[in-house]
């Protein structure tokens, strides 16, 4: 145990001093010691005290794997600290190795990784497991701070209000700092859904418009931008790949984004992504009044 204490002592100084790689070696020899003693697989019978060690053993080996933005390596660890998680759940007995579990955190960080990577079934499956717990200890799923976080932010992009979802990373309703290693991830996600929207929608864009639109911070991020979709640029205006060759020079009027007037097979969708991309530019102008 005193061996356990020890590792788990290294781990945290490793993680404080932000050396990642020394805490993987010491992660390294956790595991082996966890293997010798019998303990990363637990039972109800292994001591409570061992089990608590080896779950905060598993718990910095995800924030560790989150760090170095290792979704695969994080989700392992995810799925290793489950059994933990349950029997300290089912385990009457088990109040002060509850006290020092990071489950909220390493749950409310795994639905944050779902909810960025797109995959909505699985966060929702996970989602509703809390939601059905929490109703059996008469409290609300939403009580938790780092479980609301990522429902809220899920919420709002069912809704289609991504300023929210891009205000919510940016300011203080993020929980923790390793949260915040999600923010660019889940903007990013964004930034490409609006821009599939755009490409079906409009024929082109000013420039301006699009740097609220995209949430970018400035117009040379927008050039970038545009030149990895591989968008035209001409007049200050974007023009998208499948319109560049057809459409006729625009005139230049600030502020504003041309509809489709071509024969597309998506129209439907591209009315329909039209009002929602004219939302977010609106949202983005009222953003950048209150930022």
């Amino acid at each position: 145990m005193s061996n356990l204490q020890s590792l788990i002592a290294e781990l945290h100084k490793s993680l404080d001093q932000k050396k990642l790689d020394a805490a993987n070696d010491i992660l390294s020899r956790a595991k082996r010691t966890l293997l010798q003693q019998n303990v990363l697989f637990p039972t109800a019978s292994t001591p409570a005290q061992v089990r608590s060690q080896a779950r905060e053993i598993l718990e910095l080996g995800a924030i560790t794997s989150l760090r170095q933005m290792d979704s695969a390596s994080f989700i392992r660890y995810y799925q290793q600290l489950q059994p933990f998680y349950d029997i300290e759940r089912d385990t009457t007995k088990s109040q002060a190795s509850s006290k020092t579990s990071q489950r909220s955190k390493i749950t409310g960080l795994y639905l944050l990784l779902l909810l960025s990577s797109g995959d909505t079934s699985q966060f929702h499956t996970v989602l509703e497991g809390l939601i059905v717990e929490a109703s059996l200890e008469g409290r609300s799923v939403e009580d938790d701070p780092f479980i609301r976080y990522p429902v809220e932010l899920e919420r709002s992009l069912m809704e289609g209000s991504y300023d929210k979802v891009w205000r919510a990373t940016k300011s203080s309703e993020v929980p923790t700092e390793d949260f915040g290693l999600f923010s660019h991830v889940l903007v990013g996600t964004i930034r490409r859904e609006i821009a599939d929207c755009s490409e079906t929608a409009y024929q082109s864009l000013p420039i301006s418009n699009a740097k609220d639109l995209l949430f970018l911070e400035s117009e040379g991020a927008v050039v970038a931008f545009a030149q990895e979709r591989g968008w035209s640029l001409k007049d200050g205006r974007i023009y998208f790949p499948t319109q560049a060759d057809v459409v006729a020079p625009v005139p230049e009027t600030t502020g504003t984004v041309e509809p489709v007037q071509g024969h597309r097979p998506e129209k439907g969708i591209a009315l329909a992504s039209a009002s929602v991309i004219e939302n977010t530019i609106g949202y983005a102008r009222e953003l950048e009044t209150i930022v």
